[in-house]
């Protein structure tokens, strides 16, 4: 099976996990648990309802409580995650042929309707094809509400770069659709996210106004991921091991943000200087695999961080060097320094 991120897995105990990255051990899944079934739950499908998990401390909670087999200390990644055995996995959904399928439905719902719209007015502003899009979250599994927003998907380099430009003209004119969040939609985003993610309302609103994958598309919220395609991915599982050095604060420059706006996110550095934590060099970057940290900063500009430090070990080449992690904890952050 070839899962990657955006993808949602569910299993045969009725779970719906959304997947995680694009390297995977052989036979399993990194995904953690997103709709779970729930008697007080407020989505229905197929006779069963689902509540929804948002932090990642709740994920853990519920496997702990669950599914307990299914945490696992994986020696390659150097964490503990939420492993999927692909034996246990009942359905697999994918973004683009939900988008394939709701292009062949007539009757669609409101929402999928505004999907299709969205995608549609990209595609075309864009020019890129439609094998290069997909719908996923609650659409893809078919646990709407009233509530849900819209989560599309963009597959490649080249047809992400295209989209991201398409969006910031679409977000400057009129009769879009697309409006970017006003200041009270980011104060309702940062009360949300602050659950799980903390900084303070004014770090948040100078990073979060900028970014232009997420919005409002004919008055719902939309979330879009820039995800590469397979034929980009070179790493293989065990091709690169990750050992946890602690936690860190730093301050640095962007060296390059070339690969922030996907999932996950890269930032190189520079002028790195250690502020908290183990004195360990060099750090030569700061990745996420949370969406939210994507087109966090961009090129020469001085940011403040905090999060994991990890060893990064090639096992071909021998090169070895550290790297920051964010969005493992709600202490994790990357804001613009304001030194």
């Amino acid at each position: 099976m070839r899962a990657r991120e955006g993808d949602l897995i569910k299993t045969k105990s009725n779970v719906v996990f959304d997947v995680k990255g694009l390297v995977h051990p052989v036979d399993k899944v990194i995904a953690f648990p997103r709709f779970i079934p729930s008697p007080t739950g407020t989505r229905r499908s197929e006779g069963n309802t689902y509540g929804k998990v948002y932090s990642l401390s709740e994920r853990f909670k519920y496997l702990e409580e669950n599914q307990p087999d299914l945490i696992v200390f994986d020696e390659v990644f150097g964490e503990t995650m939420c492993e999927v055995p692909v034996s246990q996995i009942a359905e697999h959904y994918k973004p683009e042929e939900k988008l394939w399928s709701i292009r062949q439905t007539k009757e669609l719902t409101v929402l999928e309707n505004k999907a299709l719209q969205l995608v549609e007015t990209l595609k075309a502003e864009a020019n890129i094809p439609w094998s290069s899009s997909g719908i996923s979250g609650s659409i893809m599994a078919g646990l709407t509400t009233e509530k849900s927003d819209i989560d599309p998907l963009v597959y490649g380099v080249e047809n992400c770069r295209k989209a991201y430009a398409a969006l910031k003209n679409l977000l400057t004119k009129k009769e879009t659709g697309f409006k970017p969040y006003t200041r009270g939609e980011l104060q309702e985003l940062f009360d949300f996210r602050s659950k799980d993610t903390q900084m303070s309302f004014e770090d948040f609103v100078l990073v979060e106004s900028r970014k232009t994958f997420q919005g409002k598309f004919m008055g719902t919220d939309y979330f879009i991921r820039f995800v590469k395609d397979w034929s980009e991915i070179s790493e293989q599982y065990g091709d690169v091991c990750y050992k946890n050095c602690g936690y860190t604060k730093i301050t640095g420059k962007i060296a390059d943000s070339t690969d922030s706006l996907f999932t996950s996110c890269t930032y190189r550095l520079k002028d790195v200087k250690i502020v908290e934590g183990p004195k360990l060099e060099p750090i030569h970057e700061i990745v996420s695999f949370r969406g939210r940290f994507c087109e966090q900063a961009n090129i020469g500009e001085a940011i403040e961080a905090q999060g994991k430090v990890e060893l990064v070990t090639n096992k071909k080449s021998g090169d070895e060097y550290y790297r920051l992690i964010l969005g493992n904890k709600p202490s994790d952050y990357m804001v613009l320094s304001h030194g």
